[in-house]
């Protein structure tokens, strides 16, 4: 039998594609080509002129990269892109095809400054699209669609690798604060069986983001089932949006004051936990992280649990060159995390990230609380932190579970 090669381009070939592709290369790492189908045809019946890729900690902001596009193979509807990636690596990617040739204004070859940088993925990122071959895809953090892609030896995500479907769903509530002059939906998720006032408490921070976007229930309701976490109460709370996320969340005392005072009764009228602050968790990423420590350092008799991904502890500080608020003031001894459980964990991809918590892991070496310290092979990237949140409450709630 005679087998004929596929025709680049043709639907038979396209059949044979179903997302990125990758071939081990002699050092361990891989070359992972990305594909895109131009649904208006070749170069001459379509108007698009770039498809721009944007990959978590590889061609993002975060990276200060040359921004990059896939390139059209001639006279075909086929463009692609290739890269090299470690084995362990795991992020999310998009696609943005454009007419536009001219988004990011720099001399050939030379990266673009990070203001030009930031302000040209900002006009892409809106146009954004999942890759249509690859069914792992998502309404990312930032608004727009995205696509996963993990390597062969990316770490094990508990909970996220063998999902099972809660017995019940969370229940949606609405929070009106009189302190901080808004309403917010809030989730309240339970687990297990456990005597109602000792399940402990943990708060996710962007709430919308693990209820909606990238719902958290069945990776927890299958740790619960293995006895890997304890029954317990969540409680998710929305950013609402942006601009109110940008207020509350970057050590903002009303926000937790008004947690504390109106929000926590009103849960524990409906869902009892302990108020015993080594059973209680506050996680959160980005400024969600910086939000977490912060509670915690502020008032520690309530929140002795710190899950931490990805914390901004540049702030307020955004040029890099000096320590971030939190790091300072732990330095100059203003703040205390003795007794504090802490998760950190941050990205080798997210380079001012990254610096800014190795500086904070080495200003709290110098208490003796317990800290767990995580580095991984990603970016600022929900794909990553997904399993960091659950091996974190694994982590921080095993010694008293």
């Amino acid at each position: 039998m005679t087998v004929t090669a596929l025709t680049t381009g043709s639907d038979c070939w396209w059949q044979s594609k179903s997302g990125p592709e990758w071939v081990r290369q002699a050092d361990g790492t891989y070359r992972v080509t990305f594909w895109w189908r131009d649904p208006k045809g070749d170069e001459r019946t379509s108007p698009i002129r770039r498809v721009w890729i944007y990959i978590t900690g590889v061609t993002d902001h975060h990276q200060n990269a040359l921004p990059q596009s896939l390139r059209r193979i001639a006279g075909t509807d086929v463009w692609c892109w290739s890269t090299t990636l470690s084995a362990g690596w795991r992020g999310s990617y998009c696609f943005i095809p454009s007419p536009r040739a001219d988004v990011f204004a720099s001399a050939a070859g030379e990266v673009p400054d990070r203001t030009t940088l930031r302000e040209g993925w900002q006009q892409l990122l809106p146009q954004a699209i999942a890759d249509p071959l690859n069914p792992a895809s998502w309404l990312g953090g930032r608004g727009h669609a995205v696509s996963a892609l993990e390597m062969p030896d990316a770490p094990l995500q508990p909970g996220w690798d063998c999902p099972q479907p809660p017995l019940s769903s969370a229940k949606l509530l609405q929070w009106r604060s009189e302190r901080l002059g808004n309403t917010r939906r809030v989730w309240l998720f339970t687990t297990g069986e456990a005597q109602a006032g000792e399940r402990p408490l943990a708060i996710l921070l962007d709430g919308q983001f693990w209820a909606q976007s990238m719902p958290i229930w069945p990776a927890l309701t299958a740790l619960t089932r293995q006895g890997r976490l304890p029954a317990a109460v969540y409680l998710l709370i929305d950013a609402i949006d942006n601009r109110r996320r940008a207020l509350e969340l970057p050590c903002n005392a009303d926000f937790w004051l008004a947690v504390q005072q109106e929000l926590l009764p009103q849960v524990k009228a409906v869902a009892p936990f302990s108020d015993c602050p080594d059973r209680t968790v506050v996680a959160g990423q980005s400024f969600g992280g910086l939000s977490a420590l912060y509670a915690a350092l502020r008032w520690p008799m309530r929140f002795g649990c710190v899950l931490s991904q990805s914390g901004s502890y540049w702030w307020p500080h955004r040029s890099g060159q000096r320590d971030g608020q939190l790091i300072e003031q732990l330095r100059a001894g203003e703040l205390s995390a003795s007794g504090l459980r802490i998760v950190l964990e941050a990205g080798i991809r997210e380079p001012t990230i990254l610096q800014a918590n190795q500086a904070l892991y080495h200003q709290l070496q110098h208490t003796q609380q317990v800290v767990f310290w995580r580095q991984v092979d990603g970016g600022h990237d929900a794909l990553c932190w997904r399993g960091g949140l659950t091996q974190g409450l694994i982590d921080l709630w095993q010694p008293v579970a």
